[in-house]
């Protein structure tokens, strides 16, 4: 896992042809807007989850967020755990995300 600022990130994802951008938050976290193309998984489901991120291919690079920034670290590092190589987490989450911003 690597932290990355909001401008290290956007820029990052920007070049890689590999991204996926995974949001970690709740519904109603949610519906107040993602990043585009985001696919949703909320790190609260627990075992859900997990059993969620299994799902997803290894071989992708992805940039993980949340509100703040707590809760895609964490979500990193289970990844790392599950054999996920390339993982970054947006330092500041959402709440400071000045990037383009889609509704659901």
């Amino acid at each position: 896992m690597t932290d990355l600022t909001q401008q290290e990130w956007a820029s990052k994802l920007a070049a890689d042809e590999n991204a996926v951008v995974l949001d970690v938050r709740t519904p109603e976290e949610v519906a107040l807007g993602i990043i585009p193309d985001a696919i949703v998984i909320d790190i609260y489901k627990g075992q859900g989850f997990i059993e969620d991120i299994e799902k997803l291919d290894t071989s992708k690079t992805y940039y993980v967020y949340c509100k703040s920034g707590g809760r895609s670290a964490q979500a990193c590092r289970v990844m790392n755990q599950l054999g996920f190589k390339n993982t970054y987490n947006l330092i500041g989450g959402f709440s400071e995300w000045s990037g383009e911003v889609a509704s659901i």
